[in-house]
């Protein structure tokens, strides 16, 4: 089972860093995926999630688009992550 953790943010999202400052409180490790600095992380998260909406996070293959707060816990839960 893949374990990574995925965000795809960009720097002026308040909700991208709220959901990478709880993943750090939380001491899990992500891949910071800058959506602006390269159009391929980008296309990735549109294929991902269906919309151009961030952050789009992708927990061991679950994808969760926004800081959903609760459906974070549960995945981070069913992957053994926390």
């Amino acid at each position: 089972m893949d374990k990574s953790v995925i965000v795809y943010s960009a720097g002026w999202c308040a909700f991208c860093h709220a959901a990478k400052d709880y993943l750090d409180k939380l001491g899990v490790k992500y891949d910071d995926r800058d959506v602006e600095s390269k159009q391929e992380y980008m296309s990735e998260s549109v294929t991902k999630s269906g919309q151009m909406g961030i952050p789009v996070l992708d927990i061991g293959g679950d994808i969760i688009i926004g800081f959903d707060r609760p459906k974070i816990d549960a995945s981070l839960k069913a992957h053994s992550l926390v």
